[in-house]
């Protein structure tokens, strides 16, 4: 999964889902509508910890890189999808240097970080331990979310981390922990979204963003943001299916 990895930190254009879906099947159809990658949602579906192997599997099916956005900042949690095979992970709620600092560490093998040594699936159940060991630093992506008003303030600090590859918006957290909900605080919000972008962009890392449309990712774009999550398979399958209907009832008008 290097070339994914090189690929984000080299800010090519990126487009992925999130999987909240918990069952293979879901995984499945997603990869293969061709995503360019797909984050397993840990931290807000009812996803269980022995299902995450199954929907890495399901992704690796179709070769699609799959990451995981982890419940939190718990090393065992990282530790447990990065065993299981994901190409790397999205850790929320990032509000610190610290915070980022451990998430680095959590993710790397010795001497970059104190990852533990496993013999789970990415590592062939540690028939291929050996390969695995020499190529994980360099090919796990983690990206660290800033979505809370501490890590707004705090962003120059977290960005200039060694070893975080992209810095991920969610604006919906960020816009409540900021006061900018609402029609009324989309000027607030986007200047907080164009302040993360320019730290991140100024350390050197690559900016990501959730949106649950393509309606302004050419506006985001512009700004430098490379890598986005667009909706979530439970969002695109309800879109599709009210779509259908509506088209449905009018035709049966006309």
């Amino acid at each position: 999964m290097q070339d994914f990895r090189n690929r984000c930190i080299e800010r090519d254009f990126i487009v992925g889902t999130f999987a909240a879906i918990p069952h293979p099947v879901a995984v499945e159809v997603t990869a293969q509508a061709g995503p360019e990658f797909i984050c397993v949602d840990w931290e807000h579906s009812q996803i269980s910890r022995e299902r995450i192997e199954d929907l890495l599997r399901a992704a690796d099916v179709h070769r699609v890189p799959a990451i995981v956005r982890v419940p939190g900042h718990a090393p065992e949690a990282i530790a447990a999808v990065l065993d299981a095979g994901a190409a790397g992970v999205l850790v929320p709620r990032v509000s610190t240097a610290a915070q980022a600092r451990t998430a680095v560490d959590a993710t790397r093998y010795p001497p970059l970080g104190s990852r533990g040594v496993g013999p789970g699936r990415a590592s062939g159940y540690g028939y291929r331990m050996p390969g695995y060991l020499e190529r994980a630093n360099s090919d796990l992506l983690l990206a660290v979310q800033i979505e809370t008003a501490d890590g707004l303030a705090n962003v120059d600090e977290i960005a200039a981390v060694d070893g975080v590859d992209v810095i991920f918006i969610g604006p919906a957290d960020l816009s409540v922990s900021i006061g900018a909900t609402g029609p009324a605080g989309q000027e607030q919000l986007h200047k907080a979204i164009e302040t993360i972008t320019a730290a991140a962009l100024k350390a050197g890392r690559a900016v990501g963003i959730f949106r649950p449309t393509a309606d302004d990712i050419g506006h985001w774009r512009g700004i430098g943001i490379s890598f986005y999550l667009l909706a979530s398979d439970t969002m695109f399958l309800g879109a599709a299916v009210a779509a259908g209907i509506a088209k449905a009832r009018a035709s049966a008008e006309t």
